[in-house]
C-alpha cells in the first residue's frame, strides 16, 4: 500500500514539481539560515543591505521557497509563479555580489555571482519544459 501511495504522489508531483520541491526546500533553508545564522562576511551583500536589512532579503528567500513548494503540487501550467519567484530573489543577490566585486569591495564576488547563476539556470531551463503526458492506465482484463 505504501508503494502505491508513493507512486501516486510521484505521478501527481511530476518532474517539474520535483524540481520545484527541491529548489523550494533549498531557498527556504537558505532564507532561514540568513535569519538564524547570517553569513559572517557580508561585504558582497553591501548593495542589498544599503536598500533593506538582511531580514527583508531573508524573508524574500523564504517566500520564494514557499511559493515553489506550494506550486510544486499545482496542476501542470499553474506553477508559473514558482518559476518566476525562484530566480527573482537570486537576481538582486547575484547583482550585489557582482557590483561589489567590480567596485573592489569584495574580491570573491564574481565567484558567488557565478555560483548563484549556475544554481539558478536549471530553474529557467525547466520552466520552459512541458510536463510529459501521463500514461493512461490500461483497463484491467475483465472475465465474462
Amino acid at each position: 500500500m505504501r508503494c502505491a501511495l508513493l507512486r501516486r504522489l510521484k505521478r501527481q508531483l511530476g518532474r517539474r514539481g520535483a524540481i520545484l520541491t527541491c529548489y523550494g526546500a533549498v531557498w527556504t533553508l537558505y532564507g532561514t539560515a540568513q535569519i538564524t545564522t547570517p553569513q559572517p562576511d557580508q561585504r558582497g551583500l553591501g548593495l542589498l543591505l544599503n536598500t533593506a536589512p538582511l531580514e527583508f532579503w531573508a524573508c524574500g528567500w523564504l517566500l520564494a521557497g514557499i511559493i515553489a513548494l506550494v506550486c510544486a503540487w499545482a496542476p501542470p501550467g499553474r506553477d508559473a509563479a514558482a518559476f518566476l519567484a525562484l530566480p527573482l530573489i537570486v537576481v538582486p543577490w547575484m547583482a550585489s555580489y557582482l557590483v561589489t566585486w567590480i567596485l573592489g569591495d569584495f574580491p570573491r564576488g564574481w565567484v558567488a555571482a557565478a555560483v548563484w547563476a549556475a544554481i539558478t539556470v536549471p530553474v529557467l531551463v525547466v520552466a520552459g519544459w512541458a510536463e510529459p503526458p501521463r500514461r493512461k492506465r490500461a483497463e484491467p482484463p475483465y472475465e465474462h
